[in-house]
């Protein structure tokens, strides 16, 4: 069969997609992605936020159009909003043939089967579950860099996230799948791994009785291939004095964190059902930049959150003006049904909560092409991603660049590079949130 997956949302979803893709591929099925010729349409959603949810509902709707038409055999939707409204795409999308929930991906040839021939069904699995795939992914980032998913779920339950109800409590990877996945990533080919989990810093606490990433990257940093490991989402308070040790003393770790705070007032803090303090979240990124001084800190924050006053705000904004985070990304507040944010009272305005929005990236621009300024002349270490079309040139990566969300540097040189290849190269100029370099000699 000719199949075509199309994945939206985070790279948490990506991974389960990449999982889906080996299934099929193991037996035998053609992907294609050209959606006229596809004879089955999977799609992965997401249903994190609004937008998220929106995009999802209209890639189906479109993606049914096909099936009115006569070329699609089957339709099926996974993921996020698959496990959230199950029934109702089913009741209100009669084109879609079978849904599958967040943990129950690995059953998608099981599925596919039933929709084939003519039985659309449900398929979920337990939330406290770990769905077992001995298939190898077929990893979809080019193949120099991957994610490595060390766990599932969430038990944080701050008040405005839904993900504690769709993919249930928190749930390690067991230490020996990852390094297994790990050690075939890197044969074929990965030199770059990304660890993500919608909280990595709490990794192997629910089933070794205690933090264990510090454990896991230096396992990882062992594997021949690999020469980067990236970590993602590490909450504030789970960060201990032993991962900044490993981060400090592993050559192969990047010297990023991404650490999403949300907010910096304490009331609002308190009302999102977070764990931390203003004075807290300052005195960490104080501690990680005095621990390891070229760290690059990414965060998210949220504006608008119900009952968030001007005064409020304003000391979020003195908030980012004083700490100059590297990367920043700011959403506005998005009501998800039962969640306890969406009942508060003194709900905000959406024109508010953009004009919020809008302030803080302004004044985030300015602080991220004074850090890009102050890149040039310095050597930096760079993953080469492609080549520019019709140019001397080619695009990639500093340590301080996590892919799809941060910049990339523009190498200029006449020599042939390859995809995946690591260079030395000076930073020569600056593009608002981009660089430009040329090779050292």
């Amino acid at each position: 069969m000719k199949i075509l997956l199309i994945s939206l949302g985070c790279d948490k979803n990506l991974v389960d997609t990449e999982v889906m893709l080996g299934l099929l591929a193991s037996r035998g099925h053609e992907m294609t992605d050209d959606e006229a010729k596809a004879e089955v349409i999977i799609i992965n959603t997401c249903c994190f936020i609004h937008d998220a949810k929106e995009e999802s509902i209209q890639n189906i709707l479109e993606m049914a159009e096909y099936k009115k038409k006569g070329s699609l055999k089957a339709l099926i939707v996974t993921g996020c909003l698959a496990q959230r409204y199950r029934q109702e795409i089913l009741d209100e999308i009669p084109e879609v043939d079978a849904v599958l929930g967040t943990t129950a991906y690995d059953q998608i040839l099981e599925a596919m089967d039933a929709a084939l021939a003519g039985k659309p069904e449900v398929r979920l699995a337990d939330l406290q579950a770990l769905p077992a795939v001995e298939t190898k992914r077929l990893v979809t980032t080019g193949g120099h860099y991957a994610y490595l998913k060390i766990a599932e779920g969430c038990d944080k339950h701050c008040t405005y996230c839904i993900i504690p109800r769709i993919r249930g409590n928190y749930r390690s990877v067991p230490m020996e799948r990852l390094l297994d996945e790990a050690e075939e990533l890197a044969e074929e080919g990965v030199r770059e791994l990304i660890l993500v989990a919608q909280e990595t810093t709490l990794y192997g606490k629910d089933i070794y009785g205690e933090k264990k990433l510090p454990e896991l990257l230096r396992r990882l940093c062992r594997i021949q291939g690999l020469r980067w490991v990236r970590i993602l989402y590490c909450y504030p308070e789970e960060i201990t004095d032993e991962l900044i040790r490993v981060m400090k003393e592993e050559p192969k770790i990047c010297h990023y964190l991404d650490l999403p705070i949300q907010h910096a007032n304490d009331r609002i803090l308190k009302r999102m059902g977070r764990r931390t303090t203003k004075q807290q979240l300052t005195e960490m990124v104080e501690k990680l930049r005095r621990e390891i001084p070229d760290i690059c800190l990414r965060t998210t924050l949220i504006t608008g959150f119900p009952g968030e006053t001007a005064e409020e705000h304003e000391e979020l904004v003195d908030f980012v003006d004083q700490m100059e985070f590297d990367r920043l990304g700011v959403f506005t507040y998005s009501p998800e049904e039962d969640t306890p944010a969406a009942d508060l009272p003194d709900q905000i305005e959406e024109e508010v909560k953009q004009e919020r929005q809008a302030e803080i990236m302004e004044l985030q621009q300015e602080i991220a092409f004074e850090n890009a300024e102050a890149m040039v002349g310095r050597e930096v270490l760079v993953l080469i991603e492609g080549r520019v079309a019709d140019e001397n040139a080619y695009v990639g990566r500093t340590y301080r660049d996590a892919p799809g969300v941060d910049g990339m540097i523009f190498v200029e040189t006449g020599e042939l590079l390859l995809s995946g290849d690591f260079a030395r190269v000076k930073v020569t100029g600056a593009l608002e949130y981009d660089l430009i370099g040329g090779l050292v000699e």
